[in-house]
C-alpha cells in the first residue's frame, strides 16, 4: 500500500460524500448528508470557492480517507476513512495537513466535535494528538475540543 495526499479538488466531493457512508463509527448515509445540505454538488462548490479546504489521502486512484476543514471559523469539519486505513497514520496525516493550512491562514485555534463516548475511537484519537476539551457541546451533542498554537 502506498498512500499519497494531496489537496482536495471539486472532483472529490462525489467520493468523499459516498466515503462518509462507509466509516466504521459516526457513518453518514448519502441520504443523510442530503437532507442536512451536503451533497456532492454543494460540496464540491465548497472546495472550490476555498471555503472548505480539505486533503486527500489515497491508495493509487482509490479515495482512502480526507480532512476538511472552514476557512473562516478555523474548524476541522470532518475526518473520515475507510476502516482499512485505520491506524496506518492517513487520518493523523490529513489532520494535519488540514490543521497547518489552517494555520497558516492565521488560526492561532482550531476546534471539532467530537464524541463524548471514551469508548468511540476518535475520543482517544484527538486526545492524544493534543486536542483538549472546552467543556462544551455543539449543537449536535458532540464535545468540542480545541487545539492552540
Amino acid at each position: 500500500m502506498l498512500i499519497t495526499y494531496r489537496p482536495a479538488i471539486p472532483q472529490d466531493a462525489a467520493a468523499c460524500v459516498m466515503l462518509r457512508g462507509m466509516t466504521r463509527e459516526n457513518a453518514v448515509s448519502e441520504a443523510e448528508l442530503a437532507a442536512a445540505g451536503i451533497t456532492a454538488e454543494t460540496w464540491a462548490a465548497g472546495i472550490a470557492e476555498g471555503l472548505y479546504p480539505g486533503f486527500v489521502a489515497l491508495d493509487g486512484a482509490k479515495l482512502a480517507g480526507y480532512c476538511f476543514g472552514h476557512r473562516d471559523t478555523g474548524e476541522i469539519v470532518v475526518l473520515a476513512l475507510l476502516p482499512e486505513y485505520e491506524a496506518q497514520g492517513v487520518g493523523k496525516t490529513v489532520l494535519e495537513m488540514a490543521a497547518s493550512f489552517l494555520k497558516a491562514l492565521g488560526h492561532t485555534r482550531l476546534f471539532l466535535g467530537c464524541a463524548t463516548d471514551p469508548a468511540v475511537r476518535s475520543y482517544g484519537f484527538y486526545r492524544h494528538l493534543g486536542w483538549r476539551s472546552t467543556g462544551a457541546l455543539n449543537d449536535a451533542g458532540d464535545e468540542v475540543l480545541e487545539y492552540r498554537y
